[in-house]
């Protein structure tokens, strides 16, 4: 089974900066896409981005695409979103996620099979 384990949200400033933190336990981590979802109150959860198993590809969601940077770390079975220049509108509950096996399109929460709790991320004006 796999654990995941969200944290580094808090409190920001607009135009400030947060890096949040994935941390996996269990096995074959390394092996599949890992994703970025965040759930603002009263709306869908909304893709963020995702990186495959080498980190060779990476996809944003056109909202934050330049602002915010996914990455990984096979080795400490960790994955990572750098957000900069926060919005209010990047005010969410952000969850990582990892892919189903043989899954192409990681775009659909419909896509993961395991979740972490969340970590809030709430961006001041």
């Amino acid at each position: 089974q796999v654990q995941l384990v969200e944290s580094g949200g808090g409190l920001v400033q607009a135009g400030g900066s947060l890096r949040l933190s994935c941390a996996a336990s269990g096995r074959t981590f390394s092996n599949y896409t890992m994703g970025w979802f965040r759930q603002a109150p009263g709306k869908e959860r909304e893709f963020v981005a995702a990186i495959n198993w080498s980190g060779s590809s990476t996809d944003y969601a056109d909202s934050v695409k330049g602002r915010f940077t996914i990455s990984r770390d096979n080795a400490k079975s960790a994955a990572y979103l750098q957000m900069n220049s926060l919005k209010p509108e990047d005010t969410a509950n952000y969850y990582c996620a990892r892919a189903r096996s043989g899954v192409r399109i990681f775009r659909f929460a419909s896509s993961y099979d395991y979740w972490g709790q969340g970590t809030q991320v709430t961006v001041s004006s």
